[in-house]
């Protein structure tokens, strides 16, 4: 296993029982934490991953396939924030403007999520292209609750920095004014 372990036990664990403090080695490493997927960013990535496969599987069997390549890219681009998100890659990967990576994102899958699903149910006609174009419009529903929680976030902390901004430039204003009244 990967990275090895430094402390190795002599003592093989017992079947059927687990130490409670141990980590678990494996590729459950790999998964996020409970308490990131109980998240509000959590549960929104996790459904934003789980709607884009169940709509890409659908138009892998419509007659839509021409609509495929765009869930695909959404399924595989909402897994990798999921990753980043749970293994904190924003705190280390410092260059990258996260919070508007994954506001464009999101404003675009809604986008595209919106103007397929509309084409799907309206042009096609199979039971796999309807599902799809449902499934699609679920997620153009999820991708905009999340893109609208992002923008307001972003905002917030906008507003905060302005605030500060103000309240200093105010202040400064004071002192030069107080000092041009001696």
């Amino acid at each position: 296993m990967w990275p090895p372990d430094p402390d190795p036990d002599p003592d093989p664990e017992p079947a059927g029982g687990s130490q409670p403090g141990r980590a678990v080695p494996g590729l459950r490493a790999l998964l996020p934490a409970r308490a990131f997927l109980c998240s509000r960013k959590g549960r929104l990535l996790l459904a934003e991953s789980v709607l884009s496969f169940i709509t890409f599987i659908c138009y892998v069997a419509s007659s839509a396939s021409a609509f495929l390549t765009a869930p695909l890219l959404e399924f595989l681009l909402a897994l990798y924030f999921l990753f980043a998100d749970a293994m904190q890659l924003n705190d280390k990967w410092q260059g990258l403007c996260w919070p508007m990576m994954d506001f464009l994102r999101c404003v675009t899958a809604a986008l595209i999520y919106f103007a397929i699903s509309i084409t799907a149910v309206a042009k096609y006609s199979d039971g796999a292209s309807k599902a799809a174009g449902v499934f699609g419009f679920f997620a153009t529903i999820v991708f905009a609750i999340d893109f609208y929680l992002i923008f307001n976030d972003v905002a917030k902390f906008l507003k905060q920095g302005d605030s500060a901004d103000e309240t200093t430039a105010h202040k400064t204003e004071e002192e030069s004014s107080d000092s041009d009244s001696d």
